[in-house]
């Protein structure tokens, strides 16, 4: 009871501590999980609204990238409609006068550098193109064409149009300064006129001389188009087209700023959310940490209770340690009943081998002398057939006599020669129970080893012939069976004890059958009894240690469990059926593979 109480104490006093470190532990977690998720919701608010503002962006970035796609292609349909509406009355003779203008002189003119160390064209160049414009300018068909410009685009959202020739001089612009000035450095003029493609690129500009006049703040598509020549593939020219595109710009600006909006208030209504979800987190770690206390305290409850139960698992463990003292006594009483027997047999060979030997050498003496009477026999019988033929006197008594005499001593001496072979046939049961002894120890071998469990079963079998009664039959029913690693002297204390069980419920005569067959897993040994059999309300019990039927003093109870145990622990299993009045069998059962 002192035992039971000091467990209690120690336990409430254990556990008291153990639980509490594990409730502070877990509200610990429970606290830095909610951090981590409102951490959490605080990362995804901040990524959402990154997303959103790049979607802003992005969406901002994708409506000018269309517009000047858009803007592009209507520039290059109108300049297509521009050029076939002018070409034949107002380009193709403007063209031709052209021609009549000389560039050469102001191209061959070297360009300068600037005071920022900048190359291009010198005050002297320039003053030379703009003269040029001015004569391109007093050409005959350059007001016609100006007009018919100018009156095509008004009301349009086209601003300027310039005309460039194949060499990069402004022939034609809607601003009459630019006329004559040369653009053969531009990168749009470059692309139009050599690979025969549009370019175009969005601009803003403060100032911006256009058809209407001087305009401010205008976002402007700036397109290079190359001029085809109707009916031909043959590039021209190239035109410089500003078209007005401020209004679809605010409408972008405008849309990007209700993005923004609708961004901006779903960002406040995801943080009123993650509030929200932060306060359930809290409320939802309540909860659980409740149901943790809980539980922690049924634990306590079922382990007191487990405790409680401590004095009778401690009961068990003693009657358990007993079992395994009772075994280990068991096989120290084999070990040494080996010991001994090795010893016995020692001692014992040299003194049967050497009375064997004499034996054998009586029994050659012995039939030497018999050989030896009976020539003599024979040769008293031959001279009394002779002195009886010739008549001789003799005295015939004393003849007959000594060939009764003879007969005799031939007698005895086959009697004694019995004897002996009596002696010698003693001998060899003697020497067939010393090696039946020594086999079923084992002694001269390992622990573990590949054996054949039929050899160790004849001497097991043998060895209980000798002490079971007599009225009792050992029949041996062996199957050829595969060698495996194991105990065999572990195993051979095992199947004594199971034909010692069986001999023990036979009352009288009676038959035990050992029995061994394998297959291609499993190797089996039955023993199998004619005896009473085991009742049905004690054949569940009969593997427990302690648990026995015989009289007090006649039996410990140990023997099946701790050969249940030896089987086990060989990886095997052991089985017993029964029948009352009919008899019992208990099967071993092995495996083929297993080492222990």
């Amino acid at each position: 009871m002192n035992n039971y109480f000091r467990l209690t104490r120690y336990f409430t006093v254990t556990s008291l501590v153990a639980f509490g470190v594990v409730a502070a532990t877990l509200m610990y977690f429970e606290q830095r999980q909610s951090s981590f998720f409102q951490e959490v919701q605080s990362n995804e608010a901040q990524m959402l609204s990154g997303i959103q503002s790049d979607f802003v962006t992005r969406a901002d970035a994708v409506a000018r990238r269309d517009l000047l796609a858009v803007n592009e292609q209507g520039n290059v349909n109108l300049t297509r409609l521009f050029s076939n509406a002018l070409w034949a009355s107002d380009l193709t003779p403007y063209f031709g006068e052209i021609d009549s203008v000389d560039f050469a002189p102001c191209r061959a003119m070297a360009d300068g550098v600037d005071a920022q160390g900048k190359a291009g064209a010198t005050p002297e160049k320039k003053a030379c193109f703009k003269q040029v414009g001015e004569k391109l300018k007093a050409l005959k068909s350059f007001a016609p064409l100006d007009a018919r410009v100018r009156e095509a685009m008004q009301g349009s959202t086209i601003f300027k149009i310039k005309v460039y020739d194949l060499s990069g001089i402004t022939v034609y612009s809607t601003e009459l300064a630019q006329v004559g000035e040369d653009k053969s450095g531009n990168g749009g003029w470059k692309s139009a006129a050599r690979d025969g493609k549009a370019i175009s690129e969005l601009t803003f500009r403060d100032k911006f001389s256009a058809l209407q006049g001087v305009v401010e703040n205008r976002d402007l598509i700036a397109s290079y188009l190359p001029v085809i020549e109707p009916g031909t593939q043959k590039i021209v020219g190239v035109f410089e087209v500003y078209a007005d595109v401020t209004p679809f710009l605010g409408q972008i600006k405008a849309t990007s700023g209700e993005f923004k909006q609708v961004a901006q208030a779903n960002q406040t209504r995801l943080a009123e959310q993650a509030a929200l979800n932060h306060l359930k987190v809290q409320n939802s770690s309540n909860q659980q940490l409740g149901i943790v206390a809980g539980l922690l305290a049924l634990l306590y409850v079922v382990l007191l209770s487990i405790v409680r139960r401590a004095q009778t698992v401690i009961e068990r463990q003693a009657r358990e340690s007993d079992a395994t003292k009772q075994r280990l006594a068991q096989s120290e009483k084999m070990t040494s009943l080996g010991q001994m027997v090795a010893g016995v047999a020692h001692q014992l060979n040299t003194p049967l081998a050497f009375s064997k030997n004499n034996v054998l050498m009586s029994i050659q003496s012995l039939d030497q002398l018999e050989g030896a009477v009976h020539r003599q026999i024979r040769h008293s019988i031959c001279r009394t057939e002779a002195v009886t033929e010739s008549d001789t006197v003799m005295e015939p008594l004393d003849e007959e006599r000594q060939a009764r005499d003879l007969a005799s001593a031939m007698l005895e001496v086959r009697e004694a020669r019995e004897m002996l072979s009596d002696v010698l046939m003693g001998m060899g049961q003697m020497n067939e129970l010393v090696d039946n002894l020594r086999s079923f120890t084992r002694l001269d071998r390992a622990h573990t080893a590949e054996v054949n469990l039929n050899a160790a079963l004849g001497s097991v079998c043998y060895i209980a012939k000798t002490v079971i009664s007599t009225k009792i039959t050992v029949e041996q029913a062996f199957q050829p069976l595969p060698a495996i690693k194991c105990n065999v002297s572990q195993l051979n204390q095992v199947f004594l004890n199971l034909i010692n069980n069986a001999a023990q419920a036979i009352d009288g005569a009676g038959t035990i059958t050992v029995a061994t067959r394998a297959d291609a897993r499993h190797i089996t040994v039955s023993v199998r009894d004619t005896g009473r059999g085991i009742p049905a309300e004690v054949l569940p019990h009969i593997f427990e240690a302690y648990f026995t039927t015989k009289p007090d003093g006649e039996g410990t109870g140990l023997g099946l469990a701790i050969a249940r145990n030896i089987v086990e622990e060989h990886g095997g299993d052991i089985h017993v059926s029964s029948e009352v009045g009919v008899g019992s069998e208990f099967r071993v059962r092995l495996p083929i593979d297993k080492v222990t």
